[in-house]
Order: C-alpha cells, then sequence, then structure tokens
C-alpha cells in the first residue's frame, strides 16, 4: 500500500525513549538539534530544519524560495503539484510549470525550454523542483549526470534548484552516490524519515543557514513548530544509523512483485521498477477499484494512482513470508 504504514522498531522505541529532550521552538532540544546537524552534514549543507511531514518541508521550500508572481518549474507529476492540496498557491502564492516528462522525470532541455521571458505578462521563472524517487513515476529516479545537467541550466539562468528527496535513500542504495553529491546540486533539499526509514513522523528541510533560518519562521506560521520533539528526532537518527542499507532489500523485493505483474494478461503495462514503488497500469476492463477489491479480499493492500492503475509499495515491515503470499496471490488472480 505504502511505505508510510511502517511501524517503529522495538530497538527504535527504545532509542526514543531515552532520548534527551527540550524545547524546540527556543532551539533547545539536543536531540532535535543532533538530527540537523546530522543531516546537515551528510549533504554537506550549513543547516537542517526538522518538520513533522514531507509536505511541509516542501512547502516551506517553495516559500523560501518565491515570491508572489513567480513560478516554479517541476515534472506533471510532481509531489508538490499533485498531492500537497495546491500548496503551491495558497502558501507561496506562486506559478506552477509543468512539464510532461517521462515517468516523473523531465530533461534539462525540456526545463531550459520552460524558462519564461521577461515579460509583464508572464510570471517570473525563480525555482526549479524534481522529485527523486518519483512517486507516481512508479519509483524511477534521475541519475547524478541527470541532475547535474539540469543544475547546470538553473546556475546558467540564475534559477534556484529544490530536491524532493522523499524516497531518495531508496535511490542511493542503488546507485551508490554519496549524500554530499546530491546536496551539493541543490539549494535545498527535503528528505523523509517516515516512509522506508521506517521513522514514525518527521521529514528535514536541509540549506544555507540564511534560508534555513527563514523556513524557521514559516514553520512556525505553518503551526510546525514543535516542543519536546526530541523522542520523534531520536526515531530518525536511529533509522539513519541503522536502516539505511536494508533499502535495497524493499527495492528488490519490489522488483520480485514488478515481474509477476508483468506475467498478467490485466496488466496493460509495468513502469519501469528502480526502487520500492510499483505501479501497474491495468487493462481497460478491469478498474483500479475492483483489482483493489479483489486484493482486500485476500488481504493486500494496494492503492489507486488514477481509474487503471495500482501502486504497490515495498518496506521494512514486510516479511519473507508475506512477500511469498502475496506474490503467490498475484500469481493466482
Amino acid at each position: 500500500m505504502s511505505d508510510t504504514v511502517t511501524r517503529p522498531t522495538a530497538e527504535m522505541l527504545e532509542a526514543m525513549m531515552t532520548a534527551p529532550v527540550g524545547d524546540d521552538v527556543f532551539g533547545e532540544d539536543p536531540t532535535i538539534n543532533a538530527l540537523q546537524e546530522k543531516v546537515s552534514r551528510l549533504f554537506g549543507h550549513e543547516a537542517a530544519l526538522f518538520c513533522p511531514s514531507g509536505t511541509m518541508t516542501n512547502q516551506i521550500a517553495l516559500q523560501v524560495h518565491l515570491h508572489a508572481l513567480e513560478e516554479v518549474i517541476c515534472e506533471e507529476n510532481a509531489h508538490i503539484y499533485q498531492f500537497e492540496t495546491g500548496g503551491y498557491a495558497h502558501n507561496a502564492r506562486c506559478a506552477v510549470s509543468l512539464i510532461k516528462g517521462s515517468y516523473g522525470k523531465m530533461t534539462a532541455r525540456q526545463v531550459e525550454d520552460a524558462i519564461k521571458m521577461p515579460h509583464d505578462w508572464l510570471p517570473k521563472t525563480r525555482l526549479v523542483s524534481i522529485e527523486n524517487s518519483c512517486n507516481k513515476g512508479g519509483g524511477t529516479y534521475y541519475t547524478l549526470p541527470e541532475a547535474t545537467d539540469i543544475k547546470e541550466v538553473c546556475h546558467k539562468h540564475q534559477l534556484r534548484f529544490h530536491l524532493d528527496g522523499a524516497r531518495l535513500f531508496n535511490v542511493l542504495v542503488e546507485t551508490g552516490d554519496q549524500t554530499s553529491e546530491w546536496g551539493s546540486l541543490f539549494d535545498t533539499v527535503s528528505i523523509c524519515l517516515s516512509k522506508g526509514l521506517g521513522a514514525p513522523v518527521g521529514s528535514l528541510l536541509i540549506g544555507s543557514k540564511a534560508l534555513i533560518d527563514q523556513a524557521r519562521r514559516f514553520r512556525k506560521v505553518m503551526g510546525g513548530g514543535m516542543r519536546q520533539a526530541g523522542i520523534l528526532a531520536a526515531a530518525g537518527i536511529y533509522a539513519l544509523d541503522h536502516h539505511v542499507e536494508r533499502l535495497k532489500e524493499d527495492n528488490d523485493r519490489a522488483k520480485e512483485i514488478g515481474k509477476v505483474l508483468n506475467e498478467k494478461g490485466f496488466v496493460e503495462n509495468v513502469r519501469p521498477v528502480q526502487t520500492n514503488i510499483v505501479i501497474a497500469d491495468l487493462v481497460e476492463s478491469l478498474t483500479a477499484a475492483e483489482y483493489i477489491r479483489q486484493l482486500n479480499e485476500r488481504e493486500i493492500r494496494a492503492v489507486a494512482m488514477g481509474s487503471h492503475a495500482v501502486r504497490f509499495v515495498t518496506h521494512l515491515n514486510i516479511t519473507d513470508e508475506m512477500m511469498e503470499y502475496a506474490l503467490e496471490v498475484i500469481r493466482k488472480m
């Protein structure tokens, strides 16, 4: 169904219960401070900000980068456009320029072609945002050279560059890239701890000290200023220390599911399975709602990604026995 349904392990719970805490609005929670310092170092930036959700970190990024009458360029399936309740307009009062890419990815050439001319009747292009991995694209990912090409376009045209890296660590265990390599390309990076990494809640926005100082104000006005939230940050520290390498297991299991679905006559297409997400496009005669109903009857959870598309996601709470059962059921359906 989703890697957002994960539950903390016993060891993670122990780390949470023994975490020292303080008031984070005053900057006095030692565990949150440790998490923010840890993550900013990982990505080679000056600072980071712990927030309740990835939607909040993305929305704060839009607000620190954009003013009214400006726009962000993103692929049409991007999370900031599809799944954040139109927050780009509500929070940042900005426009959005959508690019039709391939499985959630756009090219540097497409980005450059989308940059607006400086006319009074057009919004001013200010920001480019990419999502890695691409949720609605089926977990596909940008390579480091592809992202570097887009960065060069941003540099050439003096645009800011944001990474929605909600599932970036699922990408890194496939590519072997370093977090610092990715961090060096972007003005801001958002990472999520509550998906495959298994923390119960939390995301971080990473950037320069000046940007993060500004971001703290937006977090506060959005209601994201938490108090003794070091209990939650401790889960994030534990996840980063113990749950990153095991994400490869989730990616490999997703590929197994993709292979089985590709053999089914009711599946028109399986989008490229590169990380822990599998999206199957169904034939016209079978709706996503009907297929999900059949799966639910067999205690398998999936979600619709359109009227004829179904998403499966693997995560750390799926056991070998669960995988064997799911594969067997899908084969027989």
